[in-house]
């Protein structure tokens, strides 16, 4: 059944924001958004904003107004591009919200965005204006694409038991003590995987040394995309986290809580205070994201819907989704479903349900694809 405008604003006490972070496909359907006969002028609005920054920032001269409409996707080399048009357009989508439904964000529980995205919910939350946080990135996005030349991004994962953090990130260290490329975990996905990003063969000799430890199989499944490598030591090579803790603490804004709260995938708590905005930034640059974290709070805040904000949203949805299937699985099987206790083996999940029950939530937490929603609306 669809969801109306009022519906959804009654809903939005118990509803969380998940913006979505940079990917390899970045448009969307913001075309569509910035072709709607309503819509188009505000779209507009914020994605001309978002080149003036980039502009002014990179001394480059790009047109995102121009680059939407056409439905040319940004590449590795129009990184600049990609994050003001992730950026613009999550906070273009909220402002249509508010505009022509009255639909007010800033009365959801809470919000939390993966990488690029907790970025543009600072933002939305009002802590820092758009030019603040987003022409720190644009600077520095030039040194992080550079260093993604020799950089492999894998997907760490266990069929089976609870994939230990603690023996992933020793792992990765002694990798690093080799003398031989740098890695590092970049995101904790689920209890079960990790997303690592390793210099030249780092990942191999990680999989293979962390296969002589763990007492249980492991799989490493490698990326044939380029990507930069943040949210780990990577960066430390060009002193991104450094250069960016300078200008971070010297741009406008900072001082107030955002409204709604965020929860940071940095530390894995609300943050973005009075006094805690400049340095959970800053963190922000080589810490890695705690994806599950923000997932399980969902989970323990009785969110009934999770709305998902940005041009084609794809890892936090399909994470609700993997874990909604998961569950299902699980708890049929331990009803005395017996037929399928020989296809559905989660020792992981089985492990942590009878501690953390607000798993079972999981299949009743309803996903909205926001850029989908205003598509489908009739305008007032």
């Amino acid at each position: 059944m669809s969801t109306t405008a009022d519906s959804l604003r009654a809903r939005l006490p118990q509803s969380a924001l998940a913006f979505r972070g940079y990917n390899t496909t970045n448009l969307g359907r913001s075309h569509e958004l910035l072709a709607h006969a309503a819509y188009g002028p505000t779209v507009r609005q914020f994605l001309n904003r978002g080149s003036r920054i980039c502009n002014e920032t990179t001394g480059r001269n790009i047109d995102l107004v121009d680059r939407v409409q056409d439905q040319r996707e940004t590449a590795l080399e129009t990184y600049t591009d990609a994050i003001s048009l992730i950026v613009s357009m999550e906070l273009a989508q909220l402002e249509l919200l508010r505009q022509f439904f009255g639909v007010d964000y800033g009365s959801a529980n809470f919000m939390y965005g993966y990488s690029l995205g907790e970025i543009a919910a600072v933002i939305a939350g009002g802590a820092h204006e758009m030019e603040g946080p987003l022409s720190v990135l644009l600077k520095l996005a030039k040194d992080a694409v550079e260093l993604t030349h020799n950089v492999t991004l894998g997907v760490l994962f266990s069929r089976g038991p609870v994939l230990s953090l603690d023996t992933v990130q020793c792992q990765c260290l002694r990798i690093n003590n080799e003398g031989r490329g740098v890695m590092g975990v970049s995101a904790h996905l689920s209890p079960n995987s990790v997303l690592l990003l390793g210099q030249g063969d780092t990942l191999d000799r990680f999989k293979n040394a962390l296969d002589q430890v763990l007492p249980h199989r492991i799989y490493l499944r490698k990326n044939k995309e380029l990507w930069p490598p943040m949210h780990t030591c990577i960066v430390c090579e060009r002193n991104i986290p450094n250069r960016a803790a300078v200008m971070m603490h010297t741009i406008p804004g900072g001082f107030k809580r955002t409204r709604p709260d965020v929860f940071s995938m940095v530390t894995g708590r609300i943050e973005y205070t009075d006094h805690t905005t400049r340095d959970t930034l800053c963190r922000w640059i080589d810490h890695p994201q705690r994806l599950w974290d923000a997932i399980y709070e969902t989970l323990t805040r009785d969110i009934q819907t999770v709305i998902h904000v940005g041009p084609a949203p794809n890892l936090i949805p399909a994470t609700f989704e993997r874990l909604r299937v998961d569950v299902e699985g699980q708890t049929r099987s331990s009803i005395g479903m017996r037929a399928l206790s020989n296809i559905i083996r989660r020792p992981w999940l089985s492990a942590l349900l009878p501690s953390r029950t607000a798993l079972l939530r999981a299949p009743q937490v309803r996903q909205l694809i926001l850029e989908d929603w205003l598509l489908e609306q009739t305008v007032p």
